[in-house]
């Protein structure tokens, strides 16, 4: 069972004596015992809404005792327990609310179907959908997907099938079709993609590497925060290059 004191993200202004310090500042205090730690995946972290650090007049984050604990936390239910993150925020809310919870074991994961934690599971097998299912999920012709499939904008699984994010790859294609772009027109779109994959993958490949499993294990997550990082600065340079500001 884990207990700790409430107050979570956001959880108001800093009392009297409370000193804030920066996220350089945080780091360092983190790095002794999470030395993998990057400046980016605190501020990924934040992006992810898992720690709301306060902000001066000028838009610096100053971070509280609480915030670095709660980002300890965070960081340990990672490394430790191989929890996403979408858990590990229930778990801080649990927390936050008095409650107490039960983490698995170390190198331990949970059994969605039992319920029950096993050591050292096989990875699960990534979801996977029918052809049929692709073409009603997404509101498109069969005659659309194979000319998307033509150009490479959607492709099947080593294992046949289609990842469920095809879903959502359809759905923007057919929408930015509306604006007469035309699927040879994303082909730009989709070889930028590979190569954002393929920088990242060099990244995660030596960590997949790694004697260590818990190292192993970080591969995917990290994988994860460089894909929605690379994403936010794709969208960050297109929105420069356009000269436009979104809200």
């Amino acid at each position: 069972m884990l207990r700790t004191p409430t107050g979570g993200a956001g959880s108001g202004t800093a009392t009297a004596g409370e000193r804030l310090v920066s996220i350089g500042t945080v780091l360092n205090q983190l790095r002794d015992e999470f030395p993998e730690v990057t400046i980016s995946k605190i501020r990924f972290l934040e992006a992810e809404g898992l720690v709301e650090p306060r902000r001066t007049a000028s838009g610096y984050r100053k971070f509280s005792p609480q915030d670095v604990e709660r980002l300890a936390q965070i960081l340990r239910m990672q490394r430790d327990h191989y929890l996403p993150l979408k858990v590990i925020r229930e778990h801080l809310d649990a927390l936050a609310r008095g409650e107490q919870i039960k983490l698995p074991a170390p190198g331990r994961r949970r059994d969605l179907v039992e319920g029950a934690w096993e050591q050292d599971p096989e990875p699960p097998t990534a979801a996977r959908i029918g052809r049929a299912e692709l073409l009603a999920a997404a509101e498109v012709t069969e005659t659309e997907l194979l000319e998307w499939e033509s150009y490479g904008l959607i492709s099947e699984t080593e294992g046949g099938g289609y990842d469920p994010e095809s879903v959502t790859v359809a759905r923007l294609v057919a929408d930015l079709g509306r604006f007469g772009l035309e699927p040879r027109h994303l082909r730009a779109v989709k070889a930028a993609a590979d190569r954002e994959a393929g920088l990242i993958e060099q990244v995660v490949a030596p960590l997949r590497r790694h004697r260590n499993p818990q190292t192993r294990a970080h591969a995917e997550a990290t994988a994860q925060e460089l894909a929605a990082q690379s994403v936010r600065l794709h969208a960050a340079l297109v929105q420069t290059a356009l000269g436009i500001r979104l809200h």
